[in-house]
């Protein structure tokens, strides 16, 4: 699904030196290298803080810790995502309420974020799912009607536009009260091992989460606040400061591949292609996700996988069924787009050293299969 080794080759100089350079001076933990990568991601994104984390899942616990969310409190996400979303929801016993999705970006619904809100509501989380941007102009009006935060889970968005309605862009995650995001070796921005951050423009609640993450500590020794131990460890930084520069050409390659993509299986009826803005910026194609209609999605999988084709199926189980998540509360009538999602969607190679011809050779299989 991912081509990390021949990422590599290309940066390899830069890649072997910056981690040469932290083993050299033994500054493994918040190094200078960890300052670094930070001072230079506030400047990507346009953003006043940024503060690394160990993950993508403790980036979004942690923020929600720092805005002061209270067991019981309700926060409304999407339906449609991958279970950390939701988890870190339940792991601070917080209320999760699960919504439904839109059918052509597969981001949460704002219609159904208005409809699930009630007194108990504190904040919303949008996920810039598979690497498109939500719908943030809609999902911040809602939040500033009824006083809610929202944090945006932009573990596969990070580079994202977002264009709101007078014409002006952001960066997805810089537009909500705070954001988190994961370094996932197979995320568009990834490193070596596990990462992430936090995101915000919000003085207060950066300074917050910079004594969350380190045992609740701004003086050693001295614990102001109840806190976690997640730290990005320099070596991890060394890697995102290599490949940082080229982000906008890893997600540029991306979109050429996804339009390469779509180019060849767009006419086909039985497939739907992604929803993707004229000028892509809102998408970044962390995944390259088709629907399958009138066909056997799972059949594909088996006949992709026996021609040596990796392909994946994200996410093949509603969040609302799961077995620690399910609640009583929940209609399946408003789960109607998810329920219809989980058993269409299948996810293509998408990487950045993704050719031409490799694309053809899937497309072709694929075309074949449905054919039959």
């Amino acid at each position: 699904m991912v081509d990390l080794q021949g990422q590599y080759q290309y940066i390899k100089p830069q890649v072997d030196s910056t981690i040469q350079k932290v083993i050299d001076t033994a500054s493994f933990i918040n190094g200078p290298a960890v300052r670094s990568f930070q001072t230079e991601l506030e400047t990507y994104l346009g953003v006043k803080h940024v503060i690394p984390c160990a993950n993508g899942t403790d980036a979004l616990q942690i923020a929600m810790m720092g805005l002061g969310l209270k067991p019981g409190d309700e926060v409304i996400t999407a339906d449609f995502t991958f279970a950390a979303t939701v988890e870190v929801i339940a792991l601070l016993q917080l209320t999760p309420v699960l919504v439904d999705v839109e059918k052509d970006t597969f981001n949460i619904n704002p219609a159904a974020i208005r409809k699930a809100i009630t007194p108990k509501t504190k904040a919303i989380v949008p996920v810039h799912l598979f690497g498109q941007a939500a719908n943030m102009e809609a999902i911040m009006q809602i939040a500033k009607e009824h006083n809610l935060y929202v944090i945006e889970d932009n573990a596969q968005g990070i580079g994202s536009d977002y264009t709101f309605s007078d014409g002006t862009k952001a960066k997805t995650g810089t537009i909500g009260d705070i954001a988190s995001t994961s370094f996932f070796p197979s995320k568009n921005l990834g490193c070596y091992g596990d990462g992430g951050a936090i995101f915000t423009n919000n003085d207060e609640l950066a300074h917050a989460i910079r004594g969350i993450v380190n045992h609740g500590m701004y003086v050693r020794y001295h614990h102001d606040v109840v806190g976690v131990n997640s730290r990005l460890d320099s070596i991890q930084a060394a890697v995102l400061s290599a490949k940082l520069p080229l982000l906008n050409f890893y997600n540029e390659r991306r979109k050429e591949a996804a339009i390469r993509y779509t180019e060849r299986l767009a006419n086909h009826p039985k497939l739907i292609t992604p929803y993707r803005e004229a000028a892509c910026d809102s998408h970044v194609f962390h995944q390259y996700t088709l629907r399958v209609i009138d066909a056997d999605r799972d059949a594909l999988v088996k006949h992709l996988n026996a021609h040596e084709i990796p392909c994946g199926v994200y996410y093949p189980i509603p969040l609302h069924l799961q077995k620690a998540y399910a609640d009583s509360r929940y209609n399946e009538n408003d789960f109607q787009i998810t329920n219809q999602l989980v058993q269409e969607v299948i996810s293509l190679p998408m990487h950045t050293e993704l050719e031409q011809d490799q694309i053809d050779h899937i497309c072709s299989h694929i075309i074949t299969f449905l054919n039959l």
